[in-house]
């Protein structure tokens, strides 16, 4: 029996984490959407005509090393608002949120356009700030050379280039539950989310 649980919300908020919890939890698939750009911006970087690159994207493609760096999310900010990449990987999402056994669905638009039928919904989220502080941290213990302030500045770019695209703003679904990380543990935030995905399965 397919059960789609979408989970949409700005960088860093904890979507992917929370979805992977959730996933595990009850035993669906886990798609994090957003590698599917990132993969995109990254054949982009790579000379790729992003169009072209969307519409032959394989599975295997997710599993590129470099698909986490800054400069691969930004790329994939920017390939995301182009309207026939979209349309390219549109095809690909359904068919995973369709598949039988559940699906877990992370990104920034499941709820609102990809599967606007999903059983579940929730818009993880949390403050520019602590967003930030979350990912300066996971940036410089891997090493990168980079301050607050510049990570700062990437956040609310990005927040400010998704949210007022013209192609699937990033936005709550209108009947999807708000969870702020902002003040929550993880165990907390995943707790929360999975009360929440319960109360719609006893529905």
């Amino acid at each position: 029996m397919a059960f789609t649980i979408a989970i949409d919300g700005p960088a860093a908020a904890g979507k992917g984490t929370i979805s992977k919890a959730v996933a595990t939890h009850f035993g669906f698939g886990h798609l994090d959407t957003g590698l599917l750009y990132r993969a995109v911006g990254a054949k982009m970087l790579d000379g790729d005509d992003p169009v072209t690159a969307a519409e032959a994207l394989d599975v295997s493609d997710l599993d590129r090393e470099d698909l986490r760096t800054p400069e691969v999310a930004q790329a994939a900010s920017k390939v995301a608002v182009i309207a026939a990449v979209r349309a390219a990987l549109v095809d690909f999402q359904r068919a995973f949120a369709r598949r039988s056994g559940g699906a877990v669905m992370d990104g920034r638009d499941i709820g609102t356009v990809i599967c606007p039928e999903a059983e579940a919904k929730l818009f993880v989220t949390a403050s520019a700030e602590v967003r930030a502080r979350r990912r300066f941290l996971e940036l410089t213990g891997k090493g990168s050379v980079i301050t607050l302030d510049e990570v700062l500045a990437d956040v609310k770019a990005r927040d400010e280039r998704d949210m007022n695209r013209a192609e699937a703003p990033l936005r709550p679904a209108d009947d999807a539950v708000i969870v702020d990380t902002s003040t929550l543990t993880i165990d907390e935030a995943v707790a929360q989310a999975i009360a929440a995905i319960e109360a719609r399965q006893a529905r």
